[in-house]
């Protein structure tokens, strides 16, 4: 049987747990700042910030600042509010995981509930970011990373291309890249010891039937929803562990409330 003395303290355990718990969260998203931050430098963008709403398609890097920023502030929260018992940022942190992870369900439900509507903002989103192609450097690396990986092209097909005015088959501009795909479109050639990064060039201005054994005719959005399906068991196990994660941590910050207040009560 357990017995609280008059003297009695917080438990170091739950103390102890709660900061090792957080100090790695705290840790990575000073990382994740620091890296955002070093991708924005070497833009050029510290030195003129109004390029950072200039930018017409999605920044990558704005995605691994808010994640950064995020996984700082709960670092930070659950680190200090144990160290020092503070039950106001202890309370802040468990509230926000709890908030968070409502948004995960939330979004999780309506994606399924909303399928083609989905569909169709994930197929306009990446549109978009097609005509912003060579305007960011970490965007066009996100997209040639997205259709190497997935052996796509384009958000249905090939032609979204057309949507860049780099790649267009339209108009009278004199790009040398005129009627192509970026390399990344590329059936990869095992015989190439070199990334032949123009093995895109004038594709589309060959009949389509003979794009196949150049280029993949298959869009990303096709892909993607091929793709899900195949991994659908390490999708919901990876949501399962970030929720076991994120639950351990709401149950650590209320244990260790719990205890402050009795602790205090008792004095």
């Amino acid at each position: 049987m357990y017995y609280r003395y008059d003297n009695a303290e917080v438990s170091c355990c739950y103390k102890y747990l709660m900061f090792s718990y957080n100090i790695i969260f705290w840790l990575a998203g000073a990382a994740f700042i620091a890296i955002g931050f070093w991708a924005w430098s070497e833009k050029g963008v510290l030195l003129d910030l109004t390029r950072v709403t200039q930018l017409h398609g999605f920044d990558p890097v704005w995605l691994v600042l808010v994640v950064g920023g995020v996984t700082f502030i709960l670092g930070f929260a659950g680190c200090v509010g144990a160290l020092r018992e503070n039950i106001c940022l202890l309370k802040f942190f468990s509230g926000l995981i709890g908030f968070i992870f409502f948004l995960e369900l939330t979004v999780a439900v309506l994606a399924v509930v909303f399928q083609s509507q989905v569909r169709e903002w994930i197929s306009n989103f990446f549109l978009q970011n097609i005509k912003a192609y060579r305007d960011d450097i970490d965007l066009q690396n996100l997209i040639d990373s997205l259709q190497k990986m997935n052996h796509c092209c384009g958000a249905q097909e090939p032609n979204d291309w057309n949507l860049n005015i780099y790649f267009s088959c339209n108009g009278t501009h004199q790009s040398r890249e005129k009627c192509g795909v970026p390399f990344s479109c590329c059936i990869p050639d095992p015989a190439d010891s070199v990334l032949n990064t123009q093995c895109g060039y004038d594709v589309r201005n060959q009949q389509e039937k003979e794009w196949k054994e150049k280029i993949f005719i298959r869009g990303c959005i096709p892909a993607l929803e091929e793709w899900l399906p195949r991994n659908l068991y390490t999708v919901a196990f990876i949501f399962i562990v970030i929720s076991l994660l994120q639950m351990v941590g709401i149950y650590l910050a209320r244990t260790l409330i719990a205890d402050i207040e009795k602790v205090r009560f008792s004095h």
